[in-house]
């Protein structure tokens, strides 16, 4: 598998180490955090309320600035509130510098000055149109896949790709062209991998394909299936004739292999209990009426002999 997969990963696109990977921003409980902000606010407005029975101008004049200032303060403090619900993170930025991610769902308090951006860690799905490639055999083929994928590392997701959502959907049409090219719709060799008929192990080569392709975003793929796979109308009527006659040859062997046998087991139990002598020329005759019989189409129509068995 590891083998496989380090193929699969020489093979996709060249990608360098990411610049910048997810760690912890520094947060606290936002409770206290807008508690001690209500308590400015309030305190601010106390203040101003207060000034009103202070006689002299520069002790009212005082406490009002002041009262103004907490005011600001307190509410300048509360802009550092953030409600992280389940499924979200919060990118931290500080003056264009990555300063950590919070995962913590709840109300969280960071440094009101960074910017928080909203990115969802939740799983998604995407579905690709239904796209028209060549096989391995050059034959037209339709298919279609769906991937569920998640972010994992909000960090390259935002900073390592221009837009992750538009970078996972090129890359797994990408992928999923790449899969069709390398393996036909319906191997000629029983031995060989096919779309159709080795499902199983080409799921886990789309989903190594993906990984590799989609690891620079920091995404993660949880599963990756094909939902439509067919041949080109153009060449489906053909193919459906070539299947039709895979079929019949398969069925026509079945048959023929078990009227072998059941002349082989008339042969031996006739020779066995003496019941006739054949010679070589009558156990041929024999042999081309039975085979004749248990092989074809039609009911065989019996042809009585009045004579001795060798007129």
């Amino acid at each position: 598998m590891a083998g496989a997969g380090a193929a699969i990963r020489d093979e996709g696109p060249e990608t360098t180490g990411p610049r910048v990977s997810e760690f912890a921003a520094h947060s606290i409980g936002g409770g206290l955090a807008l508690l001690l902000g209500l308590l400015g606010v309030f305190g601010g407005a106390g203040t101003i309320v207060a000034a009103t029975a202070v006689d002299t101008t520069g002790g009212k004049a005082s406490l009002i600035v002041g009262g103004i200032l907490l005011i600001i303060a307190a509410t300048l403090a509360m802009c550092g509130l953030n409600m992280v619900a389940p499924g979200e993170a919060r990118v931290v930025q500080l003056f264009g510098r990555y300063r950590g991610t919070i995962r913590t769902d709840g109300l969280r308090w960071v440094n009101p000055l960074t910017s928080r951006e909203k990115i969802s860690t939740r799983v998604r799905n995407h579905e690709t149109p239904v796209m028209k490639v060549n096989d391995a055999y050059g034959n037209p083929i339709e298919l279609a896949a769906v991937v569920v994928w998640k972010v994992q590392d909000t960090a390259q997701a935002l900073f390592e790709v221009d837009d992750f959502l538009e970078f996972v959907s090129t890359q797994t049409e990408a992928a999923v062209r790449h899969i069709a090219i390398e393996y036909p719709y319906d191997a000629h060799d029983e031995n060989g991998l096919s779309l159709r008929g080795n499902a199983e192990e080409i799921t886990e080569k789309l989903a190594l394909e993906l990984h590799a392709r989609v690891e620079a975003a920091g995404v993660h793929i949880v599963e990756s299936r094909f939902t439509h796979l067919a041949y080109a109308p153009e060449i489906a009527s053909a193919m459906l004739q070539r299947q039709q006659a895979g079929a019949v040859v398969a069925a026509r062997r079945q048959i023929v292999d078990g009227a072998v046998g059941m002349v082989e087991a008339a042969i031996a139990r006739i020779t066995e209990q003496d019941i006739v002598e054949l010679d070589a020329e009558r156990k041929a005759a024999m042999v081309s009426n039975l085979m004749v019989v248990l092989c074809g189409d039609r009911s065989a129509q019996p042809v009585l002999n009045t004579g001795t068995l060798y007129q």
